[in-house]
């Protein structure tokens, strides 16, 4: 179950941000806008719970990930990401997965930004933090994406011009 959870995250952060494989070909069937969708969720406070992934850009991605396989020993899926996985604090029971990726430099994955990061927060109750941002006068970049069997996605900017990436779930 965590390797699927782990598949399931990259390719879905992929399709936001690389579309056009046939892996994320096959999420685009999956996937659905949820921007007027309610859940049990919507109880929940609105709020950033982790951290879901951080993403950055490297000169060479392939040589990148070499190193940090043989001096850190951090394994790379099939994916071309490592997944780090903790246990919830709050239910032990629950798996929490953090991906790491670099991309190659110039990539568009992390555009409008400028920046050579991008960091993925997991969150609760995304609709309801959507709304919240949109009265704050936050930039909001795309609609809610739902993916079955991952959660949903949204991207987001910062005041300085980071693009973010919100992450719920799915239970």
């Amino acid at each position: 179950m965590k390797n699927l959870l782990t598949i399931a995250l990259m390719t879905a952060f992929l399709m936001g941000c690389n579309g056009g494989t046939e892996k994320t070909n096959i999420m685009t069937d999956q996937k659905k806008q949820t921007d007027n969708s309610t859940s049990s969720t919507d109880t929940l406070e609105p709020r950033v719970t982790g951290i879901g992934g951080i993403f950055f850009y490297s000169d060479n991605p392939k040589e990148t990930k070499e190193w940090y396989t043989k001096n850190l020993g951090i394994e790379i899926n099939d994916w071309g990401s490592s997944s780090f996985e903790s246990r919830n604090i709050n239910e032990p029971d629950k798996i929490n997965s953090l991906q790491w990726k670099p991309f190659k430099n110039g990539d568009e994955s992390f555009s409008p930004s400028k920046k050579h990061f991008m960091i993925n927060y997991q969150v609760q109750n995304i609709e309801g933090l959507v709304s919240n941002l949109k009265e704050s006068g936050v930039t909001i970049l795309d609609s809610i994406t739902a993916y079955d069997g991952i959660g949903k996605f949204v991207h987001i900017m910062d005041e300085e011009d980071n693009k973010i990436e919100l992450w719920e779930p799915e239970d």
